[in-house]
């Protein structure tokens, strides 16, 4: 009797931890879908007009979007450091991108990832997609706090086969979990639809993180044949590039077709952002991204490299079709979700809430500045933003890399007068240049 009694007693007292953990209104779902090498602005929500994007538009107009929000880097690994710990890139350990080769490390173990955080809050969470944050057990996906994971570790792979061909010798990356898998000929964009859709199915009645990493507008630039037709008339290389993000499009569309199918869109944070802006390296044919008026591109500091288009959609916010215009980061996803979610945190991040700017669109941005800090050694590129100044040091200008122009050391913008970052501004204003260099050097001393 006395171990009946016992029984009982921890099961009554399980119940409530249980109820707690169930999928309700009081704990959302979140679904982060970020996308690879996607330009400033393109989607016809941020002013593209010869893009066909329906969803992601849509999606938009059941939300909020962005105007001045920032990738933590201009680099495919970095950028994802911050979003996944909400902290700058360069104190995650990824100061660049990390390597493509299986038995390479990468994030530092030591961060505690968004997967982390709401797991330890009850949450199931799955990766889809690319990592590209390391290539070791320990550093995988299920090694930082994911229960399940299918996708590519390194930074990108051919869509069917799923070779990564940029290193040689050539070498096949397609996992689940933490064993190769192969399934020659299949349409990646596709198997991730499949693994999301299969992942919202059996996780629907419980609260679930996914975190679908696109591999798309990367290059290899393999749209789908239906969108091949569909931009025949479009010039190359913006042909190419339109073919993938409308192929992407309609991917997203399908997985936010079955958040409606199963009921969970009420409950359910969708946020979409690129990972930096759009790449003019030539195996993406020299570019065809969309900055507008910006200035560079992947791999520079420059407006173009690292302002991006973000969506978030939570119906019960009850925002739609709204534009937040305060300066932002990726890396504030994580305490906006944290917050969202009821995951509390003690270590610190980098990262703001944007909880308030989004409840209010008055409200002024939490941050009082940005930096960034992208690449190893003596002379990294870095730049900081304060209200409209901007400094930039060692940047360098890739909007077109054949052709690349010459770019002062010392750099420093007013964007609120100059977007496109055209006047350097640093003789005029050795005051506010020697204050930004200051606040540089306190972030930097931090990291230590």
């Amino acid at each position: 009797m006395k171990l009946q009694s016992l029984l009982i007693i921890l099961a009554i007292a399980y119940l409530p931890f249980r109820t707690a953990h169930a999928n309700d209104p009081t704990r959302p779902n979140v679904l982060i879908i970020y996308s690879d090498d996607q330009g400033s602005y393109d989607l016809n929500c941020y002013g593209s007009t010869d893009l066909t994007t329906p969803h992601l538009d849509a999606l938009a107009k059941r939300g909020v979007r962005f105007s001045q929000m920032y990738s933590p880097s201009a680099i495919c690994s970095a950028s994802r450091a911050g979003l996944m710990t909400g902290r700058l890139p360069v104190r995650a350990g990824v100061p660049g991108n990390v390597s493509s080769q299986q038995g390479r490390a990468g994030m530092l173990t030591s961060e505690i990832t968004l997967a982390e955080l709401l797991s330890d809050n009850g949450y199931i969470t799955g990766h889809v997609g690319k990592w590209h944050l390391g290539y070791t057990q320990e550093t995988m996906p299920l090694g930082q706090g994911f229960d399940s994971s299918y996708g590519h570790m390194g930074g990108c792979i051919d869509n069917y086969s799923h070779f990564f061909y940029w290193n040689g010798p050539n070498r096949h990356d397609l996992w689940r979990d933490n064993q190769m898998i192969r399934e020659d000929g299949s349409y990646f964009p596709d198997l991730m639809v499949r693994e999301c859709n299969a992942f919202l199915n059996a996780n629907k009645n419980k609260p679930f993180f996914l975190y679908w990493a696109l591999n798309i507008p990367h290059y290899p630039m393999q749209g789908e044949n239906k969108w091949r037709e569909h931009y025949r008339q479009l010039k190359s290389p913006r042909r190419q590039y339109a073919e993938l993000v409308s192929t992407m499009d309609e991917k997203i569309g399908l997985v936010l077709a079955k958040l409606d199918e199963l009921k969970l869109t009420e409950n359910t944070i969708v946020i979409f952002q690129s990972d930096h802006g759009h790449s003019t390296e030539e195996r993406a044919f020299w570019g065809g991204g969309n900055a507008g008026a910006l200035r560079g591109a992947k791999s520079c500091l420059f407006e173009g490299g690292i302002r991006v288009p973000s969506i978030i959609s939570f119906p019960q916010l009850n925002l739609r079709g709204e534009t937040r215009n305060q300066m932002a980061c990726g890396t504030d996803w994580y305490p906006t979700i944290a917050e969202m979610c009821g995951a509390k945190f003690k270590h610190h991040v980098d990262g703001k809430s944007l909880l308030q700017v989004l409840q209010d669109k008055t409200t002024a941005t939490p941050h009082e500045h940005l930096y960034w800090h992208l690449g190893n050694g003596k002379q990294p590129q870095w730049a900081i933003r304060e209200g409209k100044w901007k400094l930039l040091v060692n940047a360098r200008d890739n909007t077109d890399p054949r052709h690349p122009p010459k770019v002062d050391n010392t750099f420093l913008v007013d964007l609120d007068a100059d977007e496109s970052e055209t006047t350097n501004l640093a003789e005029a204003n050795p005051a506010v240049v020697k204050r930004l260099i200051r606040k540089r050097d306190t972030i930097v001393a931090s990291f230590k």
